[in-house]
């Protein structure tokens, strides 16, 4: 039998009560790495433990390079399409605030804590997203001050994912 984890909120009075919230990844894909998918499917397999999960891929449209606005324009209305107007969008960003991996899980254990039914992250295309996209976001993170591939991108915020779900349980898998 799969063990799944659920989070508990302490109240301040009170015992601790269920709270059961979805995480869904939105990433733009352009092409297909197998290493990539492998990864995918790993961590996919190991958040699941812990909460609902779900990678949702979001086809780029085939636009030239060289038209960038164009592309970054339908890229963000597919984007904003796949998001509830509840959610608690987080988007990825080379612009966002960066967390070490405690302060990771922290932030990620207050937004737990006020109780949305959906966690949403967001790895934008090539080119980016929207002010739109920007405007919506309730949190923008950046996962390095370096560019990087999409697929080591979505990789490493999979494993930060994992690895917060770890650290907020007390399960050994992340070494201070």
């Amino acid at each position: 039998m799969e063990r799944r984890y659920r989070f508990t909120a302490q109240r301040h009075s009170g015992p601790a009560e269920k709270i059961i919230m979805k995480v869904i990844f939105l990433y733009i894909e352009s092409q297909k790495e197998d290493w990539a998918l492998e990864a995918q499917s790993l961590y996919t397999e190991k958040i699941k433990r812990f909460s609902e999960f779900e990678i949702i891929k979001i086809k780029s449209p085939s636009i030239a390079r060289d038209n960038k606005a164009h592309k970054i324009e339908e890229e963000s209305k597919m984007i904003l399409g796949k998001l509830k107007s509840d959610d608690y969008f987080i988007l990825f960003d080379e612009e966002g605030k960066i967390f070490d991996s405690i302060a990771f899980a922290q932030n990620f254990k207050k937004i737990q804590e006020s109780n949305p039914k959906r966690i949403v992250f967001l790895i934008g295309g090539a080119f980016g997203v929207s002010t739109e996209v920007k405007a919506r976001a309730n949190q923008k993170l950046s996962l390095s001050k370096m560019v990087m591939n999409h697929h080591v991108a979505l990789t490493m915020a999979l494993e930060q994912i994992y690895r917060t779900f770890t650290i907020l349980k007390g399960i050994p898998y992340h070494n201070s």
